[in-house]
């Protein structure tokens, strides 16, 4: 039987907002029927907001934090430990000071189990600003080049592109790729994500299934109509 795992931001639901009315119908039926995991890079509270409890409990195991904090329905069965050091800390705000984008809100460090996200215009930004910084952030590419001089300096850390503003620290290694170690080397595996690209959340997962022996799966999408549109034509 095919395995299906799915980022959440991106690829079920519109960053950080709730999962399509229709789809969570379709998606909870297909969840159902079908082995589903997801691996996102969210906590348990936002992912459980963004698309609901049904969806949630059906999923065979849920990787919150990129897979350093795991659950199965409502029982926890794994968590690191993580916390980044108050040097990184400091270089971060420095970031954020020099950032040439227009609106800063606060709140740019966010610590979660297993992850820290980090973002220029700040977690608790309105919809609106999240907006400004997506668009922003495409033409002058900022997150890209921060996670690229940021994995140059910060060895122990690994930092990911993340969902419209964010960017995503784990320890090294703790990627996304490390849920794989749950399945066996037989299992055919479908991905899909929306950040596969080098220096994106999903890249290191796209790589190791694309790498894996048998008959297995990437799908880089854009947006949840995508996934749906990819799931409906299978």
């Amino acid at each position: 039987m095919t395995k299906y795992i799915f980022d959440v931001d991106g690829t079920l639901t519109p960053s950080r907002c709730e999962i399509d009315i229709e789809f969570r119908r379709w998606f909870s039926r297909f969840a159902e029927e079908n082995e589903v995991y997801l691996v996102t890079g969210s906590d348990r509270k936002k992912t459980l907001e963004q698309v609901g409890e049904l969806i949630y409990n059906r999923a065979k195991r849920v990787y919150q934090c990129s897979g350093n904090d795991v659950w199965i329905k409502e029982a926890r069965i794994k968590t690191v430990d993580f916390k980044i050091s108050e040097e990184l800390e400091e270089a971060l705000m420095q970031k954020v000071s020099s950032s040439e984008f227009y609106e800063k809100t606060g709140k740019h460090i966010e610590k979660r189990d297993g992850l820290v996200n980090f973002s220029i215009c700040g977690r608790g930004c309105s919809t609106q600003t999240r907006e400004m910084y997506k668009q922003w952030d495409e033409d002058k590419q900022e997150r890209f080049s921060l996670v690229e001089k940021l994995n140059c300096k910060w060895e122990d850390y690994e930092f990911k592109v993340a969902g419209e503003t964010g960017i995503d620290i784990t320890p090294k290694g703790s990627n996304k790729s490390q849920i794989l170690t749950d399945f066996s080397d037989y299992d055919t595996i479908w991905f899909f994500g929306d950040k596969t690209s080098f220096g994106g959340n999903d890249h290191e997962i796209a790589v190791a299934v694309s790498d894996r022996l048998g008959i297995n799966r990437v799908f880089t999408v854009d947006s949840w109509q995508d996934t749906w549109n990819i799931l409906k034509a299978k």
